[in-house]
């Protein structure tokens, strides 16, 4: 167990390397922790993901640099928080891509304990040419990064029913485009040519947030192009030795899908909405392990074009992290759904509105021992940094 206060302990603030902070809303008598991973500093920190290792200890990775796709500079960096500690290590390379940026990393620990580290490079300084990477090891003990033994590019090869697909997905949505015009041709055909290009259906494919290993053993990435604006799944069934791709996930700006699987099999994406007004979580569902999808649907719960993430926990509830606002990424909080997501009816607040700072693209862990694990983007006036919540899931219920 992790040295964080107990249920019905209270906590002060602590301030130092750890970097803790504490809210007055908050409530102490069920856990919750807030720190800094590493003190405020003024490069571009973002996109986070966190893994528990076998043997307990936390590791972190973000991307760090002087801007994001323009940027040359930006690498992968990250951090440990070894088991029964309470703090992060200092931090430590991850990965570099040289002159080009690496970006939106995601960590993964499979059924046979292996490591993997999916990011993209972005080539040419352009989302839509982005390189999907990813690099693995069984030795990722020690107290800094883990020794990598394996890395390569993750080549995709949609076909054309790729095409075929987000045509019929486009053509259901029944999207009213009012203006066009032969110089300017309407949204919707632009991407319909587009997926003709098996150049462009080929690459651009981006990560973002958690892998899912299904009960028949069959890996799921959850991908992402902001050249077609829709969203992927690539899937194996050999422990990742060999990938296919799903058909799109389509919808209108339907991005970065965060997975859950029901317990009759079916898996939900909840997707960051990057279409029109009113901006809603998209939704879209499979009922073939991921490899078709239904068309994206807006739920209830606002989105100001900022990524989410969602997580199975132990006793069978779900958990979600967003911005809760239509407009702007100055709020964090989460959710718990007790039906698999049909309503999620208890949230809390992770960082309440504050338009001087700006939280975003959450990434969230159930540990072994039933703790919630989350990590985010925060920047402000101040500096920036990747924010580690520790949680109990009552919490979020509000027994407390």
């Amino acid at each position: 167990m992790r040295l964080f206060p107990y249920p019905g302990m209270m906590f002060g603030c602590i301030f130092g390397v750890a970097a803790f902070l504490c809210s007055a809303a908050v409530q102490a008598e069920v856990l919750f922790n807030k720190q800094a991973i590493f003190p405020l500093q003024e490069m571009h920190v973002h996109s986070s993901s966190i893994v528990e290792l076998p043997n307990g200890d936390l590791l972190t990775v973000w991307f760090h640099g002087s801007g994001e796709r323009t940027a040359d500079d930006v690498v992968l960096l990250g951090s440990r928080m070894k088991a029964g500690s309470d703090t992060w290590s200092p931090v430590f390379p991850m990965a570099e891509t040289p002159n080009t940026p690496d970006c939106n990393p995601v960590l993964f620990l499979d059924n046979n304990e292996r490591l993997w580290l999916f990011w993209i490079a972005v080539n040419a300084n352009r989302w839509e040419q982005s390189i999907l990477k990813y690099r693995y090891t069984d030795n990722w003990g020690g107290d800094g990064a883990p020794e990598w033994e394996w890395q390569d590019v993750l080549l995709l090869k949609p076909g054309e029913e790729f095409a075929e697909a987000l045509s019929d997905g486009l053509d259901a949505l029944d999207y009213y485009e009012p203006l066009w015009a032969e110089y300017a041709w309407p949204y919707t055909r632009l991407l319909k040519q587009a997926a003709q290009d098996q150049v462009k259906r080929d690459i651009g494919w981006m990560t973002r947030t958690a892998l899912v290993t299904l009960d028949s053993g069959r890996i799921l990435l959850p991908l992402y192009s902001d050249g077609f604006n829709v969203s992927l799944i690539a899937y194996s069934d050999d422990e990742g030795a060999t990938w296919q791709t799903s058909d799109p996930i389509v919808g209108l700006g339907n991005i970065q899908p965060s997975l859950a699987v029901r317990k009759n099999g079916q898996i939900v994406a909840y997707m960051r909405d990057n279409g029109p007004l009113p901006k809603r979580i998209q939704v879209a569902t499979s009922e073939d392990d991921g490899e078709t999808w239904s068309t994206a649907e807006a739920m209830d719960l606002p989105n100001p074009g900022a990524s989410v993430a969602v997580d199975m926990l132990q006793d069978g509830r779900w958990v979600l992290v967003y911005n809760d606002a239509e407009r702007g990424r100055h709020n964090m909080t989460i959710s718990l759904s007790d039906d698999e997501g049909a309503t999620w009816s208890m949230s809390r607040i992770l960082e309440a509105d504050d338009e001087a700072m700006r939280y975003g693209y959450p990434f969230v862990i159930q540990d072994e021992d039933g703790i919630l694990h989350v990590t985010y983007s925060s920047s402000g006036p101040d500096g920036a940094t990747i924010i580690h919540l520790a949680l109990h899931p009552d919490w979020i219920a509000g027994n407390s």
